[in-house]
């Protein structure tokens, strides 16, 4: 008797550990199936032309695609990659591959792009000079005070024969401590992104990333001297890694694809330079 007993408990427990393992592989697949059939997107943009980019479009294509689409517009270039690695947003729209990169891995974060975007170019504004030929000696500059935005701006310095660097640095996160030579004895003022359109009105020179000038009404044309911009310095929609092969994912790099995102980029957002993939 005691034996059938011992045969018949290890028989229960056989069948229960069957019915835990099948409940995990029911759990996982139902997990699978929620991701793939997400339709429900947040996508984060820095407030100004890319949160309306990602609204005209963008948005409209997801939303024919049956995606219901909630812009989320930040303030700063730190919140947007915090928000999309806890999971409050599924992608977001505001950052070149350098700046993604660097925070990427000064932070702990997993990230990677989908598609690149156009993108406004980086431009030196200012309210002094018409041209960078008439700067004097002293002049003031307010910089991005990020290292891969800072250099974009003295590359333009550079470009312009202004100011010399030390071509053993770092190319990508050069600062006012690689310059080399100065004659002009240009002043540079490192400051928040967003500050940079109102530092206009406290510096002779300002470098105002493209997204903060048009946020701030400032056109591009009026710039006195833009960027020379590779597709590495165009803007382009980030998600967390995990999600890289995602429906989602697939449908907004398809949504950026269509005719329909390149006819909006050609009326809405003049003065933004194409990536190498939409000229092909």
């Amino acid at each position: 008797m005691k034996k059938w007993a011992s045969l018949l408990l290890v028989l229960v427990l056989a069948l229960a550990l069957a019915a835990c393992g099948n409940n995990k592989d029911e759990e996982k697949d139902t997990a699978s199936n929620t991701t793939e059939e997400k339709k429900e997107l947040k996508i984060g943009a820095t407030s100004g032309p890319f949160a309306d980019m990602v609204k005209k479009a963008i948005q409209p294509s997801l939303e024919k695609a049956g995606y219901k689409v909630e812009v989320v517009e930040f303030s700063d270039y730190v919140q947007p990659n915090l928000a999309l690695s806890n999971g409050s947003i599924d992608a977001n729209l505001f950052q070149h591959k350098y700046y993604m990169e660097t925070f990427a891995k000064e932070n702990n974060l997993q990230l990677s792009e989908l598609i690149v975007v156009p993108t406004a170019p980086m431009g030196i504004y200012s309210k002094q000079y018409k041209s960078l030929d008439e700067i004097k000696d002293g002049t003031s500059i307010a910089v991005p005070n990020d290292p891969s935005n800072m250099a974009r701006a003295l590359k333009i310095l550079v470009d312009a024969k202004l100011i010399e660097v030390d071509p053993a640095a770092n190319q990508l996160t050069l600062s006012e401590k690689d310059v080399t030579s100065n004659p002009k004895n240009i002043q540079i003022k490192p400051l928040e992104a967003a500050q940079l359109p109102r530092a206009t009105d406290s510096v002779d020179l300002s470098a105002v990333p493209g997204n903060f000038a048009i946020a701030a009404k400032m056109k591009i044309e009026d710039a006195i001297a833009v960027e020379n911009m590779p597709d590495e310095y165009r803007n382009r929609v980030v998600v967390d890694t995990k999600n890289v092969d995602a429906q989602f994912a697939k449908d907004i790099k398809a949504a950026v694809e269509s005719d329909e995102f390149e006819s909006v980029i050609d009326k809405e957002f003049k003065g933004f330079g194409k990536p190498e993939w939409m000229k092909k």
